[in-house]
């Protein structure tokens, strides 16, 4: 079967494994006494690469990548625990006992139906021979002449073997990796900057840095998903505008896609490629200076609100904050909505009461994750009046009324953009209600969504938007080359995420 998700159709299976070719022959030159071991280890082999490569499949399907066998482990956790989020405890539980005996079933029925194929070939030695060659010529035939019936997937298979390959250097790439990632991150221009020269172009401005979950470019140009987003940004650069405020908007690169949105923040902050868990894991253990702390030595009160957070986050010691709310201590008493905990209006109301709101505070930087646009989609809250947030009681009920944890495919779609909209409204209502002149808010998409929503081929590219009432705040930006605007222009200039860290701080610098 082919490794990608979009290719699986009937078609796609009429190939010729050479796997096929080769283990029959095999089968027939080797002696009596070692064949049943050879056939049962040949199987086995095939059972793992095809576990390898259904976890190929749903690497693609959702992260838009492969399986990596080094480094991917650790996701396993965030996996089960989102299938918890979305299904419950029961489903997280099923789906683990069923994954589990699919894998062993996979690899043991495999090897058993090599070992009674085996027999089949000897027992029709001629025959099987005479198959195995007309097979062993269709298969170089193919090949030469690059035959295929569906595109990207070639008659002549090879994929159990380049399949094994790519793995092995894939393993080999990872092992490496950490050494090459730990020397980047020793180079870091601002790390020994003086605090009086950070940041000087934003002192006693109040701060707000918000990762707008699957906010990707798709969902600003896609013919499906345009007509209903584009509209939104263009309504919110209006209204905003009737306010007083001013917007420049770009695009960046994330370094991942479908999820990992941790990955997008380490980037983003960091100013270094995070696309793995072990960079992930380095970074938090380095001395790296990210936006964060240097809003804290600019003497910004610094806070991070995470609502998807449920238990403890020692990696926030990394990032400098003075303050962390996540879903234990940001006193939400309405309903989930499917994986959100909590509406993005809720985080975004708790933040002004609980921060901005105080009378013996200085400036404050954050950075939020609005999880309201997050998979599967499966229930999206409304705007209510922001004087009638309060402890989040008003959201009780809204998210009730949902007959499945995960929508089908066209509604999913459809939900999608009512998530974007929903999650860019609020973000401008929150300026408009809230906002003055020490305002600056700067939101992006942590990554595109999954090929289900983007279909293949899609980019990874998010918009990311800078708006401040303050004129000379976007005046420091002036030169980049953004639109003006909440909605980026396609020909927008398009920067890798880890580029944004060190063009902020010089932009903003002393």
């Amino acid at each position: 079967m082919p490794d990608e998700f979009a290719r699986l159709t009937p078609l796609a299976f009429v190939r010729v494994p050479i796997e096929g070719v080769v283990g029959v022959a095999l089968v027939l030159v080797v002696p009596a006494r070692w064949r049943r071991l050879a056939a049962g280890t040949a199987g086995a082999v095939l059972g793992v690469l095809t576990v390898l490569k259904v976890m190929d499949i749903g690497f693609d399907a959702v992260l838009v990548r492969p399986f990596d066998l080094v480094l991917d482990w650790p996701l396993l956790r965030p996996a089960v625990e989102f299938v918890s989020g979305s299904a419950g405890p029961a489903g997280a539980v099923g789906a683990v006992v069923v994954v589990v005996l699919l894998t062993v079933g996979v690899v043991v029925l495999m090897a058993l139906a090599a070992v009674r194929l085996s027999r089949v070939v000897v027992r029709h030695d001629r025959k099987a021979a005479g198959v195995a060659a007309v097979l062993g010529v269709t298969w170089a035939v193919c090949a030469a002449f690059g035959v295929r019936f569906v595109d990207g997937v070639p008659v002549a298979s090879g994929t159990a073997a380049v399949l094994a390959y790519d793995h092995a250097q894939a393993v080999r790439t990872s092992l490496n990796d950490k050494k090459e990632f730990a020397k980047a991150s020793a180079v870091d221009a601002f790390r020994d900057t003086p605090n009086d020269k950070l940041l000087t172009g934003l002192r006693d401005k109040n701060v707000l840095l918000a990762f707008v979950e699957s906010y990707g470019r798709s969902a600003v140009e896609s013919p499906q998903y345009a007509p209903g987003v584009d509209p939104v940004l263009d309504d919110g650069t209006r209204r905003l505008r009737a306010a007083g405020f001013s917007a420049r908007s770009g695009w960046l690169t994330s370094p991942t896609a479908g999820g990992g949105s941790w990955l997008a923040h380490a980037t983003l902050l960091s100013g270094l490629r995070v696309d793995n868990q072990q960079r992930y894991r380095t970074l938090v253990n380095s001395d790296r200076l990210t936006l964060n702390q240097a809003f804290h030595r600019a003497s910004a009160r610094t806070v991070a609100l995470m609502p998807a957070i449920t238990r403890a986050w020692p990696e926030s010691s990394f990032y400098g904050y003075d303050k962390v709310y996540d879903y234990r201590n940001l006193g939400y008493k309405g309903s989930r909505f499917s994986f959100a905990t909590m509406p993005d209006q809720y985080t975004l109301s708790f933040f002004q009461r609980t921060e901005l709101a105080r009378k013996d505070r200085g400036p404050v930087m954050a950075e939020t994750a609005l999880v309201s646009s997050h998979a599967p989609w499966a229930s999206i809250p409304q705007l209510v009046p922001w004087d009638a947030v309060g402890d989040g009681t008003v959201f009780k009920d809204m998210g009730k009324g949902y007959d499945a944890p995960w929508p089908s495919g066209g509604r999913m779609r459809d939900e999608y953009r009512k998530s974007i909209e929903y999650t860019l409204n609020t973000l401008v209502s929150y300026v408009e209600t809230y906002g003055d002149d020490d305002t600056v808010l700067v939101f992006l998409g942590d990554h595109q969504p999954a090929p289900l929503i983007t279909g293949a081929g899609a980019s990874r590219d998010v918009p990311i938007t800078i708006v401040a009432k303050d004129k000379a705040v976007l005046d420091k930006v002036s030169g980049w080359g953004w639109q003006d605007g909440l909605r980026p222009a396609r020909n927008s200039p398009v920067w890798p995420m880890s580029a944004f860290r060190d063009r902020f701080l010089t932009a903003f610098g002393g």
